[in-house]
C-alpha cells in the first residue's frame, strides 16, 4: 500500500532523471502524497502516463525503504 510520508525517502534512477525534469519528479511526489492521503493510501506501484508519445512514462514504487521513481526499462 502506497503511503508516503513527508520523513520517508524518496530516490530517482539515472534514467527517469535524464529523461524527466528533477522538478517533474517532485511534482510527480506532490501528487502521489496527495493522492495517498485523498484515498488513505495507494497501490504501491503508481504509473505517470506521459501525453509526449516521445518522453517515457514514469513509475514510482514504494518499498519499506523509500520511493523509487525509475523508467519502465530500469525494472
Amino acid at each position: 500500500m502506497f503511503k508516503p510520508s513527508k520523513e520517508k525517502p524518496f530516490v530517482a534512477t539515472a534514467a527517469a532523471i535524464e529523461a524527466h525534469r528533477q522538478e517533474t519528479i517532485i511534482q510527480c511526489l506532490e501528487v502521489l502524497r496527495e493522492q495517498a492521503e485523498r484515498y488513505n493510501g495507494l497501490d504501491y506501484l503508481q504509473v505517470f502516463q506521459n501525453t509526449e508519445p516521445s518522453e517515457p512514462d514514469l513509475w514510482a514504487i514504494e518499498d519499506k525503504a523509500a520511493i523509487t521513481f525509475l523508467l519502465p526499462s530500469d525494472y
